[in-house]
């Protein structure tokens, strides 16, 4: 659900011109005072504990040592605050003879061109690190700018060497670089709350106008003093100091290490260990505990751990060995086991392999986790990813499914690193030679292999040849890339469906993508079909968010469309904005008050022009509503519903229902009304899922199916008792039907009945959405019972799944839980689909395109519009099940669509290729079934013609053993007067040796095509003619018969002329001899009544 878009912004700490007056911190990291330590070593057995080289002067207190600004010209002020949190941190001290400020001192300047070597991000996103050899640069991610950089001394790489890997610990307090001889050098960082630098400033004031609430978006909008700042960036640059803090030795060596919230976790070379060192010591006084490798016993002997990960919402790390195999481990808690009589004080990790190589192309390279999903990927060493489901802590993960790259590995290369986007819908791969995208369940979403080397290096562009490292940043709409051997940081925009935002029915049936600053809607809903199913780009609606919103609310978390496409609204940190399609403006809060007063928590949705929104405010939980047509101020909200819990999602339902799920595991039905002249929502019923719902928080999507005469007849406050509800927990589809116990209670039987879900679908939602504007003529209501408005469809990443009909689902799962579930139709996608336009018959979706071109000096990416059409999978569905009247039930409420007929040639197409292969008996062959249904429709006879076309000769006799003879088909076409279809026949007739020179049915059809003066038909047919001889004696005989006359007057057309002999071919050479060669013209005949060409949304 994730796309790259444009071109990547470029940032660098230095240019080519580097300026010896650069502002900047050298850092001699504690030599001048501490070089006697750095000979103090231990060995034994046991690795050593870490030597703090600064231990002797931690006593002294923070506020003995200048803060220093690195970088800034702002002086700093003794109130030094966490930039995490904006609380006072108590660092370690550091000696001031340790760094010095060389602004104007001479000390040199910022080493140019050396390529950076890793990147982190905090856990906030509001600041990234990246460090070079001998340098570490700190980073503003919003304004994108560089706050401090701190400069390696000569010295201090002597004594330590070079940095090799960056940690920093989660709130961003302290940085820690991991050097060359071991060594990990750890600096901390604070801020003042309230010092800003970079703070433009205008002296004129005199036009400041007012913050306009209705307006068109983009820039334009702000207070002058704001018109240089873009999304995010409202809150200026904050001023911020780096120290020394402390040098950790570590005489066993360094394979690799993470930062934690409250300890530095480190595994060791020699002797293979994990060392866990605190960031301050615990209640005893010791800061550092250690655990052999050998003494670990879920682990293998004679191993050693070269990457460790950690995930905070699942409590979960990942261990790759030096034997390819990955493991799942938890820090033993030691207060809470400490009354355990398993408990083992010299015992840290507990943990379990999951992964296990087959082979050397099978072993583990890097592993993340997806907290979202409860999913953990490992990539290996032939550059594939293999996903596996973290069912539970006690080793219960199977493997789940497998990312495949679009090239083969030498293309690719060895696999460098692994990300996923906060929400966990997407998975980003970057490689020796580009990179790739994939869905979480494993689509492939984009990639950059496909790059064209000389073009990418005229350009340098590094970004596409090759990935370092890769982090995804302003919630999941921008990747910052670092390339191979560049000194460059690229920062990629990404969109991306609204759906992963606010999971709803009008985002899953109108396709709406939202960018870091705009909202793009799909409109070819309500156009003709071929219009619909084009790539023109004025299809998409574009609309820039407004400028005044982006400043302080960036990045966008929520985009939700109204169920007619007439309104958008979308919600970013604080507040709410809102858009018409139509007019194309944009409403805004009149202040900055008013906006940051609430938050969006739980979604929004559309009630005619009403907006619904879960929020919270003040600690409490409601869903306000919105008028459009009103100004957005607090004293113009239409009504407020308070709520007990949180909310998780809210969602439409039906005509005028409203589903509210809550945290308390507590689903809400509420009816729209209008009470005392003023829509309200009212509370009609609600079912608690306790037991049943683990986990409120992990419940993706939901809606209900009601019984027909319950939507139609019922009273609403009954229908929590009468509704089947569908789940959406992580990718599992949940199944709860209603049932009553013996004791007359309502209870829930639950059942999932699919899994690797991306989204799901049902139709019955759509009832309520969009059907009837886009509906053609053809979509009858009364064929409802074959209809597809009942259907459930689910994406499971790599396939398209429909149930025609969810009652048949509910039938065989409420009679026995251990039934099998009724067959789906399976469609393979090669593109993502965002919506099904079931009155159109087809899916939408988007496909990324990487344009490189010789004209400019940048490449960039850009999406096209791709369709799917679908009917051909369910007809052939309903046929092999032998279920003809359906089939020709719903191919019927499609007949009207301009590409109807192509649909069912891609149903005979597909049919025939396979039955002329496995040549199966009459009893259990379908395409006596599919030239059944295709006889009811007047197109038939062109479609069997065209299926001939693109089929090989050795297909026609199979085909033609369940049709008419040619000669009554090639009858009936002339009967109909579409000439062109009986040419068509007429090769058959000639290839099948039943068509003599100058037969009677070259005649007759050569007549009829001069009568009616189908000159380009006369063309064809003459050629055809003279191909079956070299003399021309078959065309001369042909012209005696139709009795034409030439006649040679300038004034009149030279008939001859047009139907010469052609120039000496072989035979089959010519257009209709050949196996794929078009009978008729490109220009459509006037005597062709039929639709013989058909446009193909495919």
């Amino acid at each position: 659900m994730y796309w790259p878009i444009g071109t990547p912004r470029i940032y660098a700490t230095t240019t080519s011109r580097a300026s010896a007056k650069s502002n900047f911190v050298l850092s001699n990291d504690g030599l001048a005072s501490s070089l006697a330590a750095d000979t103090d070593s231990l060995s034994s057995s046991e690795p050593p504990p870490p030597v703090l080289l600064d231990e002797k002067d931690r006593s002294i207190p923070d506020t003995h040592i200048p803060p220093i600004t690195p970088g800034l010209r702002t002086p700093a002020t003794p109130a030094i605050n966490s930039v995490d949190h904006d609380v006072f941190h108590d660092g370690a001290s550091s000696n001031s003879n340790s760094q010095q400020n060389l602004a104007g001192s001479g000390g040199g300047g910022i080493p140019a061109g050396d390529p950076i070597i890793a990147l982190k991000v905090s856990r906030t996103g509001h600041l990234f690190a990246v460090i070079t050899a001998t340098t570490m640069t700190i980073w503003q991610t919003k304004p994108t700018v560089i706050q401090a950089v701190v400069v390696r001394s000569e010295s201090s790489i002597r004594s330590y060497g070079t940095n090799v890997a960056l940690l920093l610990r989660p709130d961003s307090v302290i940085f820690v670089v991991q050097t060359s001889l071991g060594y990990l050098i750890t600096y901390s960082l604070a801020t003042d709350a309230e010092s800003r630098v970079y703070k433009p400033h205008f002296s004129d004031h005199n036009n400041i106008q007012r913050r306009r609430q209705s307006h068109f978006g983009g820039p334009g909008n702000n207070t002058p003093d704001q018109i240089l700042l873009g999304p995010g960036e409202g809150a200026g640059v904050r001023d911020i100091s780096v120290r020394f803090r402390r040098v950790i030795k570590v005489d066993a060596g360094i394979e690799c290490a993470i930062a934690l919230d409250d300890e530095l976790v480190v595994a060791t070379k020699k002797p293979a260990a994990v060392q866990c060192i605190r960031w301050t010591p615990d209640s005893t006084g010791n800061q550092t505990s250690t655990e052999l490798v050998s003494r670990m016993g879920w682990l293998e002997k004679k191993i050693s751990i070269k990457e460790m990960t950690h995930d905070r919402p699942m409590n979960l790390s990942t261990w790759v060995t030096s034997d390819g195999k990955a493991y799942a481990v938890q820090r033993i808690s030691t207060p809470k086991n400490r009354d355990s009589p398993d408990f083992d004080p010299k015992k840290l990790f507990k943990g379990y392999c999951f992964h296990s190589p087959l082979g050397h192309s099978d072993n583990a390279i890097r592993a993340v986790v997806n907290a979202r999903f409860s999913l953990i990927a490992v990539g290996c060493s032939d550059g594939s990813i293999r996903v596996y489901s973290a069912r539970d802590y006690a080793g219960n993960i199977p493997p789940s499914h497998v990312h495949r790259l679009p090239v083969s590995s030498e293309t690719s290369g060895a696999l460098i690193t692994l990300s996923y986007s906060p929400d966990g819908y997407c998975l980003f791969a970057g490689y020796e030679n580009g990179w790739a995208t994939w869905s979480v369940f494993g689509k492939t979403a984009s990639h950059s292999f496909n790059a064209n080397p000389s073009i990418t290096s005229a350009n340098q562009e590094s970004w596409l040849n090759g990935v370092t490292e890769a982090s995804w940043i302003g919630g999941a709409c921008e990747v910052l890339i670092i390339a191979r051997q560049s000194e460059s940081i690229w920062l990629l925009e990404m969109a991306r469906s609204a759906v992963t935002g606010c999971y709803t029915p009008p985002n899953l049936f109108r396709t709406v993508l939202q960018s870091s600053s705009s909202v793009m809607v799909y409109r070819g809903y309500d156009l003709p079909d071929l219009t619909s199913i084009s790539a023109e780009p004025f299809l998409w609606h574009n609309a820039r968010i407004p400028s005044n919103y982006l400043l302080n609310q960036w990045p966008i978390k929520c985009t939700v469309v109204s169920s007619d496409g007439r309104y958008v609204a979308v919600a970013g940190r604080r507040g709410l904005a809102h858009y018409s399609v139509n007019s194309g403006r944009w409403k805004t809060f009149a202040n900055e008050a008013m906006e940051n007063e609430f938050q969006v928590r739980g979604g929004m949705c559309w009630y005619q022009h009403i907006l619904v929104a879960a929020v919270e405010a003040n600690r409490s939980y409601e869903l306000r509503l919105y008028s459009r047509e009103a100004a957005l101020e607090s004293s113009t909200v239409m009504f407020t519903q308070q709520m007990p819990a949180p909310i998780v999602l809210i969602t439409p339902s039906g005509e005028d229902s409203l589903l509210v799920y809550t945290y308390d595991n507590l689903l809400y039905h509420f009816v729209f009304a209008p009470v005392s002249g003023a829509v309200r929502p009212i509370q009609v019923g609600q079912i608690a899922f306790h037991g049943i719902v683990r986990s409120p928080a992990r419940v993706r999507g939901l809606s209900w199916i009601l019984p027909e005469s319950q939507m139609i007849d019922g009273d609403p406050s009954q229908d929590v008792a009468f509704a089947s509800v569908l789940f959406l927990v992580d990718g599992k589809l949940v199944l709860l039907q209603p049932s009553v116990n013996n004791e007359g209670q309502l209870k829930y039987d639950m059942r999932v009945i699919s899994h690797n879900v991306e989204f799901y679908a049902s139709m019955r939602d759509q009832l309520s959405v969009n059907m009837l504007s886009e509906s053609s003529a053809g979509f009858s209501v009364e064929a409802e019972e074959s209809s597809l408005r009942n259907s459930l469809w689910v994406f499971e990443g790599h396939e398209l799944k429909v149930w025609p009909d969810v009652q048949d689902v509910l039938r065989a799962t409420s009679v026995d839980h251990s039934k099998e579930l009724p067959p789906t139709v399976s469609m393979p996608i090669d593109f993502y689909p965002l919506s099904i336009l079931l009155g159109k018959g087809i899916v939408l979706g988007v496909e990324p395109e990487l344009v490189q071109r010789r004209d400019i000096s940048f490449s960039f990416f850009r999406f096209s519009i791709r369709t799917h059409l679908f009917l051909p999978e369910i007809l052939r569905f309903y046929l092999v099940a032998n279920n003809s009247a359906a089939a020709l039930r719903l191919a019927q409420q499609y007949q009207n669509l301009e590409y109807f007929a192509h649909g069912l040639e891609v149903l005979l197409h597909h049919v025939l290729d396979e039955e002329v292969d496995s040549a199966p008996t009459p009893e259990a062959a379908i395409l006596p079934r599919v030239l059944s249904l295709l006889s009811s429709f007047k197109q038939y006879l062109d479609i069997v013609v065209q299926c001939t076309r693109k089929t090989e000769v050795r297909s026609w006799r199979t085909l033609f053993a369940y049709l008419p003879p040619p000669q009554e088909l090639f009858e009936e076409s002339l009967q109909r007067g579409s000439l062109k279809t009986a040419g068509g026949y007429l090769l058959i007739l000639h290839t099948f040796e039943e068509l003599g020179a100058a037969s009677e049915q070259s005649v007759r059809l050569f007549s009829r095509a001069i009568r009616e003066e189908d000159w380009e038909l006369c063309k064809e047919l003459a050629r055809f003619l003279a191909a079956m001889d070299e003399s021309g004696e078959t065309l001369r005989e042909a012209m005696e018969l139709v009795n034409i006359r030439v006649r040679q007057d300038a004034d009149d057309t030279d008939i001859m002329s047009r139907l010469e002999v052609p120039t000496r071919r072989p035979n089959g050479n010519s257009r209709l001899s050949r196996q794929n060669s078009d009978v008729g013209s490109d220009v459509q005949s006037g005597s062709d009544i039929s639709s013989f060409g058909t446009a193909s949304p495919i």
